[in-house]
This record gives structure tokens, C-alpha cells and sequence, in this order.
């Protein structure tokens, strides 16, 4: 299959965008697909979510995109079987000023990935609108929408959809949402089921049929350092990110 790039994006913090990207990721590798997640998010919670001391990272996704070179020795392996990691912690934080003079600063990371070599390229995108996440924008075939299930959800969605749009115009023309996916999902609560329907009705196709719920062991999978199919595979949580990759993948290969 061809390599897709899925930029995992929400500029609201809190949705669960880097419970999906590295959730999805490992699931996608245990489908047997080769993975890469990259930590694009300062934060780092990708990479310690994974089980890595992101103080301690011998290079991060912050040197490639001044070095497109060190990426291969930047991505480290995972515990999972075809995952593998482009980390990063706070030192990413800096690159959106050093970035900002640059000439195309907005093609740096479709630079970096241009040699990655794998079925699925995963990107854990910062919760801002920044230029890290134009430079996430410019580098994805495709992105994935998690929206939880709260008031606001919609409000937020309209200005992120807004950016896309902008991002089509200007840096990437064949930008596609590959899907909007709802978390956080509480089936107990009657707000939960009108965003749901909310959704639907605008959305329709687009959203996944994959609904990811409230969990606690996967909320709690990554003080361990590990994904939930590593934790607790047979959790809610863990059953639901299984589900969603197989819907991820079917949906990549139909768009192939």
C-alpha cells in the first residue's frame, strides 16, 4: 500500500488527540502495517506515552528540522512490533521562532519525512494553530479529527476547518480529511448523544463509526508508558482503538 501521512490535529487541548495518535499507531501496527508516530507536540506526551524520558532524548523531532539527516538515527523503536517513535519534548517549543524568518518554514517537516519509509506516518499534532502545526498540515496526505464530546466541540471544529481550508489554498492543495472521530464518549450522558447526532448530521460519512469512550485504563495506560493494546487490550478503550484502526485502514485503502 501507498505511505499515508495522517496528521492526528485539534487545536483544542484535552480532546484526546495523543491518546488516538499513539493508540491508533500501535493498533495499526499490530494490523502488521509498518508505523511511525511522530511527537510533533512540545509537550512530549506522545514519547513518554510510549515509555521514553523525553529529558533524555539523544535527538528529537526539534534537530531533524534544521538536520532532515538525523532522522533515521532520531526514530527509536517501541515496544510494540512496527512502531517506531521520532520523539520529542520541550525544545520543539523553540522552533516556532527560529522557524518564523526561514524560507519555506512551511515545508520543514514534509522535508524531514520525505525519507520515511513506512505504511503509516502518524503525526501528534501541538493543540495550536501555530506554525508547527502548518508544517503538519503541509506534510499530511490526510488528517484525523478527534472531537469530544462536550458543548463547545462544534465551535471549535468551524475554526479548525477554517485553517484547512487556508492550508488547501496555500501549502497543500490535496489536503483530505480522512475522518472525525468522537472521544471521550460518556453513553450515560444525554449532551454526549446531541453532539453525537450534532456531528452526524453535519459531517455524516465523514465521521467513524468508532466511538471512543470515557476509559480509565486507558486514561491511566500512560503513566506505564504504554498504549492501551499494551496495557489493557481488552478494556472499552482498548477494544474501541482497535476497532477504530481497522476503520482507518479500510477508509485509507478505499481513497488509495
Amino acid at each position: 500500500m501507498p505511505k499515508q501521512t495522517i496528521a492526528v490535529i485539534n487545536q483544542k487541548g484535552g480532546v484526546g488527540k495523543t491518546t488516538t495518535a499513539v493508540n491508533l499507531s500501535a493498533y495499526l501496527a499490530h494490523l502488521g502495517r509498518t508505523v511511525l508516530l511522530v511527537d510533533f507536540d512540545p509537550q512530549g506526551n506522545a514519547t513518554s506515552g510510549l515509555g521514553l524520558d523525553k529529558e533524555n532524548l539523544a535527538s528529537s523531532s526539534y534537530d531533524v528540522l534544521s538536520e532532515p539527516s538525523m532522522l533515521s538515527s532520531s526514530i527509536v523503536k517501541t515496544a510494540v512490533p512496527k512502531l517506531s517513535l521520532l520523539p520529542t519534548n520541550s525544545s520543539l517549543s523553540s522552533a516556532e521562532i527560529e522557524l518564523a524568518n526561514q524560507e519555506n518554514r512551511e515545508y520543514k517537516l514534509q522535508n524531514v519525512l520525505k525519507s520515511a519509509n513506512y505504511d503509516y506516518v502518524i503525526i501528534d499534532c501541538p493543540p495550536a494553530l501555530g506554525l508547527l502545526t502548518i508544517n503538519a498540515l503541509t506534510a499530511a496526505k490526510s488528517l484525523l479529527i478527534p472531537v469530544q464530546a462536550e458543548y463547545y466541540a462544534m465551535e471549535g471544529l468551524g475554526q479548525l476547518l477554517r485553517l484547512i481550508q487556508r492550508a488547501r489554498e496555500t501549502v497543500n492543495p490535496d489536503l483530505a480529511i480522512l475522518g472525525i472521530v468522537m472521544t471521550m464518549y460518556d453513553r450515560r450522558t444525554t449532551l454526549a448523544q446531541q453532539v453525537h447526532d450534532e456531528l452526524m448530521q453535519h459531517f455524516k460519512d465523514m465521521l467513524f463509526q468508532t466511538i471512543i469512550p470515557r476509559n480509565i485504563r486507558l486514561a491511566e495506560a500512560p503513566s506505564f508508558g504504554k498504549p492501551i493494546s499494551e496495557h489493557d487490550k481488552w478494556s472499552r478503550g482498548g477494544r474501541a482503538y482497535k476497532q477504530l484502526a481497522k476503520e482507518v485502514d479500510n477508509r485509507v485503502r478505499q481513497t488509495a
